[in-house]
């Protein structure tokens, strides 16, 4: 198969920012071959996202294809306070207090505005100070402060970021600037809330309540905590994202591709698209080709099956944000096209389950495999079965035929799955009433031509999510 006939099944995520919120530029990207558009809540006002929001929704009519909208949540951003003469040396070594003075600091203590950690943090825990350059130990806690020793020293600046790898602390992943941007992008419509620095399952939980199904939840794995409880966590949310940013701080660098290859391979189990993230591309913000360590990064998170890669600063901010999309797209496709690719794919599928639907989409997947099929078609009320079927990593594109528009864009995140929304039909009594319209749209999208093989699975009688209980092969 050449480059040009290849549907990439990898899903690209691109974050929007200064560099690329314009309707032209957004509709460039979403050409380029993007997905899904992250709208980062840590950075622009709610009136910004906003004019984000409405210009996607505008690019996807004109592109013809649904685009999902995803807002990524801040978090709890712990930091240290400020200093009196600007930053301080922290030499290796040397004593150095945190506590709850406001009064600014010296090259002898600081404010940690944050009483939760000095209250859970115990005699030998570790505390990173900015992105994990300065490293401190705990000594002592008294009086409502951290005496601590510098382990690794260096320059630290006013309102640095603090990370605490090896201690649950007691605070809600989602804060009060957290709420109100809950409560904001609902009203706008998203697709998908992703929450930050998870620690419990009941962070997820809460955050299905907010959301009332209005929109997925996407939990970002950030901390040690989380990857610790990571069946359940994944069992709880709507999506996975490998963000190794911050998990790269509180992890030793060397246990971040294992948790991101436990992640993968847990939410593949589970059903549950996930998505790998963070300095994918990182030097295309000022490159307009990335390094040769970048794309093996890119092409390994393909090799393990991710549904997604992200693009953070590269599109939000970079210099070449058509560039990065364009060569990531072009980095999945060929990786997509390896012999060994395919067969890690096959050797990766999960084992399989005693239910009416898993039987049918592993028989698609061997029936297909063996006519060599062009498409798998999948009537779809919520979605569910054309999950299932991407779980299985079919050798076809999925085509997954909805009523309802929001479905076609949450499944914009999943792997191999091409979304197409089609007017409410009447309960179809037969699989004969939907399999033709479906593979004639298959054709009509150039998945496969008139002659080729298409599998179509649906529920039948159609209309009840949750059923697919049928498979039939037809000829385009």
């Amino acid at each position: 198969m050449t480059s040009s006939s290849h549907h990439r099944r990898t899903r690209i995520v691109a974050t929007l920012g200064p560099a690329s919120s314009s309707p032209e530029m957004i509709l460039s990207l979403a050409e380029a071959g993007v997905n899904v558009f992250r709208l980062n809540f840590s950075h622009g006002a709610h009136e910004d996202h906003g004019e984000r929001h409405a210009a996607i929704r505008a690019a996807e009519t004109k592109v013809g294809r649904p685009l999902a909208i995803l807002a990524d949540l801040q978090g709890p951003k712990l930091r240290v306070g400020v200093f009196e003469n600007g930053p301080v040396i922290l030499e290796e070594g040397k004593p150095f207090r945190l506590d709850l003075d406001k009064t600014p600091g010296n090259v002898d203590r600081v404010c940690l505005p944050h009483p939760e950690i000095i209250s859970a943090a115990k005699p030998g825990s570790h505390l990173l100070l900015d992105d994990g350059k300065l490293k401190l130990r705990v000594v002592n806690v008294l009086n409502g402060a951290l005496e601590t020793e510098v382990v690794i020293g260096g320059k630290l600046s006013e309102r640095k970021g603090v990370n605490v790898p090896d201690v649950t602390l007691p605070i809600p992943a989602l804060t009060e600037k957290d709420r109100k941007d809950f409560d904001f992008a609902l009203s706008l419509g998203v697709d998908f809330i992703a929450l930050s620095f998870v620690q419990r399952p009941e962070d997820v939980e809460e955050a299905r309540e907010i959301a009332k199904g209005r929109a997925a939840i996407v939990t970002k794995l950030e901390k040690p905590q989380a990857m610790e409880d990571l069946e359940r966590i994944v069992r709880l949310s709507d999506a996975i994202m490998v963000a190794r940013g911050d998990l790269g701080v509180e992890l030793p660098p060397e246990e971040v591709p294992v948790a991101q290859k436990r992640a993968i391979t847990e939410a593949r189990r589970q059903c549950r698209p996930v998505i790998v993230a963070t300095q994918m591309l990182e030097s295309m913000i000022e490159s307009p080709t990335p390094t040769r360590a970048e794309v093996s990064d890119v092409s390994n998170a393909v090799y393990d099956g991710a549904d997604a890669v992200m693009l953070s600063a590269e599109s939000a901010a970079g210099k070449y944000p058509i560039e990065a999309v364009s060569i990531m797209a072009r980095i999945a496709s060929r990786v997509e096209q390896d012999v060994e690719w395919r067969l890690r794919m096959d050797r990766a599928r999960p084992k399989p389950e005693g239910t009416v639907q898993n039987a049918i989409v592993q028989a698609a997947w061997q029936v297909s495999t063996a006519l060599s099929a062009k498409t798998i078609g999948v009537r779809t009320q919520g979605g569910g079965g054309a999950l299932r079927m991407a779980r299985e990593r079919p050798h076809c594109p999925i085509l997954a035929v909805t009523p309802h528009q929001e479905v076609a864009r949450r499944l914009c995140v999943v792997w191999g799955v091409f979304p197409r929304v089609v007017e409410k039909e009447h309960i179809a009594q037969s699989i004969e009433e939907l399999a033709e319209p479906t593979a004639a749209m298959a054709c009509s999208m150039q998945l496969c031509r008139p002659g080729d093989h298409v599998i179509v699975l649906a529920g039948l009688p159609y209309g009840v999510a949750g059923s697919t209980n049928t498979l039939r092969i037809i000829t385009a």
